[in-house]
This record gives structure tokens, sequence and C-alpha cells, in this order.
């Protein structure tokens, strides 16, 4: 080739190869793990997060910590991935999720010094991650919708350390009425569907204000104020089309020459309105909710007739009437009988602060329900709104799997000493990968111990010493005092399924970064001039993110 170079990349391009790319794509994942690990626990701390606008939202929910940071770099964009998929899964687990794959790296990178291949390192950690979760379902309590009591506690271990843990008591027992309100069992199978659960919230009064509505609880008022602020035995007609004069589909032009036909046009249109209004009236319906609009006109025939009327109600609140009452959802007025009416003990008009709701309830068996979320400032409105659709997420995942473990380290623990023993009967290189699995795991019961202020090696040797007895599965970090106590005597108790998923989007995400040995920039992330890289000098900061 008479030695001339051949240039295959843009001079332009910035490329990392080998090792070079493993240790920034870990160096990046590792700082996202470690900016959330403070928050991990009853002592964790919170984050305050202020945007380009000055808006600022304080919490210690590790997803929405991770959506809101400006991250830039494509290996924490991943860690970040893990946190939306825990949260999507199970709804709850997203710091433990996010801190252990963390961990997982920065153990894989000492055994990629000791010159481990990368592909050992990830065919060991596959292994130790299916064992983990036989070892995770060797240790769980089976859980039925029975018990309440359990379920309680698992709510409230999942709200401890938010800022509505000095409400949780009332709180946790709101979420569990909900759930089994919407829960429903088939063939002993129970599913369980959150989004028949409406989270409304208003600022004002305290978090113990906080109320589950047995029924629908819509954020409008009624259209008009002639019209009765509460109706009781109330038949329901749900419209999902406008009560208004329909335009022509073709352009049409029409000519009016006199007065009199001025007038005949007008009452017509009046008529036509009127015949909507006796349609609904006819049917016996004393409450209407149209998903579009009312035209004025209509709305005052409705007030004469005495029918409460809301408009623009939100599809998905249409849909959740139509469970929670019984009522079908009905296009043409015309179409509309009797039988499509839905009935609520009561439909009324309330003034939550400087607004009015409707409360749609006392319906004969709701299958939709509402909880309506009080606090004094819009912060921690915002803080009690996260941890009530934290619970919402683990409640439901205690149930459908029907079985949960002890928290408080302890699943971590048990989990990191069966992975040892089973690290041996394997051999190989890849025994050293499943060890590193074992300690990635203790970052757990570690974080919440430094995160209590407590010595982690003192907590962590006591721990594995109750672990090596028989019967000493259940045994976890009580953060208060620094003791080693029973969990599931403590009431600390968490979904199976919370923990598996942790531990398989951990190891997942973990594999995958390490299994990268080279990083182009790509022709089509370029902005402008350069690529769009992140700076891949130093990792400095927050691991490639631009400052907030």
């Amino acid at each position: 080739m008479g030695g001339q170079p051949i240039l295959i990349l843009s001079d332009k391009t910035q490329r990392t190869i080998g090792k070079d790319a493993q240790r920034m794509n870990i160096m990046a994942a590792r700082v996202i793990a470690e900016s959330v690990k403070t928050t991990l626990g009853p002592m964790g701390m919170d984050k305050m997060l202020v945007d380009s606008l000055g808006d600022v939202v304080v919490t210690n929910d590790g997803v929405t910590i991770l959506k809101e940071m400006d991250v830039e770099h494509p290996a924490a964009k991943m860690m970040v991935e893990v946190a939306k998929t825990q949260e999507e899964s199970v709804g709850d687990g997203t710091t433990t999720a996010v801190i252990i794959a963390g961990e997982l790296l920065k153990r894989a990178e000492d055994l990629l010094d000791q010159d481990v291949h990368p592909t050992v390192v990830a065919q060991g950690y596959r292994l130790a991650a299916e064992k983990a979760n036989e070892i995770l379902e060797s240790m769980a309590k089976e859980i039925s919708i029975r018990d309440e009591a359990m379920l309680k506690k698992v709510a409230q271990t999942s709200m401890t350390g938010k800022g509505a843990e000095k409400a949780r008591e009332y709180l946790a027992e709101l979420v569990v009425k909900a759930v089994k309100a919407v829960a429903e069992v088939d063939n002993g199978k129970i599913t369980i569907d959150t989004d028949h659960i409406k989270v409304e919230k208003k600022e004002g009064g305290s978090i113990e204000d906080t109320e589950l509505v047995q029924g629908v609880l819509i954020d409008k008022e009624r259209v008009h104020s002639g019209m009765p602020r509460k109706v009781e035995k109330a038949k329901i007609a749900l419209i999902n089309s406008a009560m208004e004069v329909k335009e022509t589909e073709i352009d049409a032009e029409i000519r009016i020459t006199d007065p009199n036909q001025l007038k005949a046009f007008i009452e017509e249109e009046e008529g036509m309105l009127r015949d909507m209004v006796k349609k609904v009236k006819d049917t016996g319906a004393n409450v209407l909710l149209v998903q579009k609009g009312i035209d004025d006109l209509a709305q005052h025939y409705l007030a004469k007739e005495g029918i409460f009327a809301v408009r623009r109600v939100k599809k998905s609140d249409m849909e959740k009437l139509a469970r929670a009452t019984g009522a079908k959802i009905v296009t043409n007025i015309e179409d509309m009988s009797k039988s499509d009416l839905g009935y609520a003990g009561r439909v009324e008009e309330v003034k939550i602060g400087d607004d009015e709701m409707i409360y749609v309830t006392e319906c004969k068996d709701p299958k939709a329900v509402s909880i309506l979320i009080r606090g004094g400032t819009e912060h921690i409105v915002d803080e009690v709104e996260r941890a009530i659709e934290d619970c919402l997420g683990s409640v439901p995942a205690a149930l459908e799997a029907g079985k949960v473990v002890p928290g408080g380290g302890a699943p971590e623990i048990e989990v990191a000493k069966g992975l040892r023993t089973y690290a041996k009967t394997v051999g190989g290189r890849e025994q050293l990968a499943i060890e590193a699995f074992a300690e990635s795991m203790e970052i757990v019961p570690r974080a919440l111990a430094e995160n209590a202020g407590l010595d982690p090696i003192d907590v962590l040797v006591d721990l594995r010493a109750k672990h090596e007895r028989k019967k000493g599965t259940a045994f976890g970090i009580d953060v208060a005092d620094g003791a080693v106590k029973g969990m599931f005597v403590m009431g600390v108790i968490e979904p199976l399924r919370v923990k598996q998923q942790a531990i398989d989007s951990a190891s997942e995400v973990a594999i995958m970064i390490l299994r990268i040995d080279d990083v182009i920039a790509a022709s089509g992330l370029s902005k402008g001039e350069g690529p769009d890289m992140p700076d891949m000098e130093g990792m400095g900061g927050m691991g490639g993110m631009p400052p907030m």
C-alpha cells in the first residue's frame, strides 16, 4: 500500500477503545449510583433539583432525581434507564437497583485489572443473578389479600424515608383500601390495574387531610350556577360527544334574505338543543357528564330541568366513572336509553381550597376509587404524591406475586451468603465474578448504615453473624439504634418482585456496560460542527454532566 495511511473515520470523530472505554463507562455509571446512594433508607437525605427556569424539586425518590438530572454521558443514560424500568415494572426499588448496578461495575473494574475478560465477568454475573433470584424465592413468605396488616406494613416500608413519613400509617391504610377496592380475583389469581386508582392533589390543609373517595373525584365544576350543587340517588349519563349543534361536514352557505328566515333558523337551532336535553331527561338521568363541550343554551335548558351537568371531562375520568357507576359511555344522544345510565348514591360539588371539585360517591360496587392528596405547600403535596405512587407499585407487586421478603438489608445479606457458597461449586474464573456479585449485594445494608450515621463494618459483621444461623434469614438493620433485629417482627417488609426486578435490572445493565469496548461518536449524533459526545477526559464533576 506504499505506507499510505487509510482514514476510515473523519478526523473530527471522537473514539475511545479498549480498557479506556470500559473505565470511562464504568466511571460514568458509578457517578450516577453515588449521586442517589445517600437517599437510600429511612435516614436517607433529600436532593434539591433546580432547573433552568428556577423551578425546584425537593425529593429523595431515586427515579425522580435521575429523570430531572441533565445527564449527557451515554453510559450514565443507561443507568437512568434502569431506574425508569424499575419504576414502570414494580413502582419501587429504583434507588436499590441503581446502587447495586454501580457496585457491580465497581467490582467488575477490579476484576478487569486482574486481566479477567469482560465476557467471563458477564457470564459470572448472569449465573449469580439467577442464583440470587432462587435464594430470594426460598426466603420469601406468602401473602394474601386478606393479610391486611402485612399489606399495610409493605406500604409503610415503601413510604419510609419520604416526606410523607409522619403520616405513613394513615396513608398506608388508604393505599391498602384503594388497592383492595380495585383488585380482581380470577381463578385464585389476583390482578390489579392501578389505572383505576385516581390520584388528585390540592394544596392546603395537612397531610392527614388526605382522603380516599370510594368513587371518582373530578377536578371540574358544574357548568351552570342554576343547577343543584348536590344530587342524591344520582342516575348518571356519560356522553363522549359534544352537546352542541353540529356543523355540516361539507362547506355550505346559508343565505338569509329577511328577518323571519333568521328567526326560523335560530328557533331551529334552539329546538335541536332542546330536543337533546329532552332526550337526556326522558331517560331519567339527573346527572350528565360530557367529554366535550355543552352549548350555553343547552346549559340553560339543563339547569331548568334540574340536571347536574359537567363538561370537558377527561377521557380517563369517563372510563373510571363508567367502571365505578356501571354507566355506558354513549356517543350519540339519540341512541341513549335508560339501560345506559349508571348509579351513584351522591354526586356533589365541593369546594377544596380555592377550587370546586365533583365527588361521585356511594356507588354500589366501585371498581374505581380516588385518593385526594392534601399538604401545606406544593413541594409537600408533590412528595406525598411520589410516596403514594411508590406504595401503589409495591402493594400490588406483593399481592400479584403473593410473596414478600424482609427489608432492612436482610435479603441482600442472605443473597451474598448464598452466592459465596454457590461460587465454590462453580469454580473457574466465573467464581471470581460470582464472589464479586456477592460483595456488591452488600452495598445495600452498607448504604443504609452509612446514611444513618452508623459504622458500616460493625453492622455488616453483625448481620453476617446472625445470617450464619439456620433461621437467621430475616435479620436486618434497625437504623434507629443500629441493632440487628428480625425484620418481620419490626414490620419492615418488601415485595419479592421488587427485589428480584432490582437484581435483574442491575445485572443486565452492568453486563451491557461491561461488554462495550469501543465508544465512537456516530455521525447521526452530531450537532453543528463537531460530534456531540460528552467530554471523555477526566470524567470530572457529575460524569460528563453539565453543572445544573
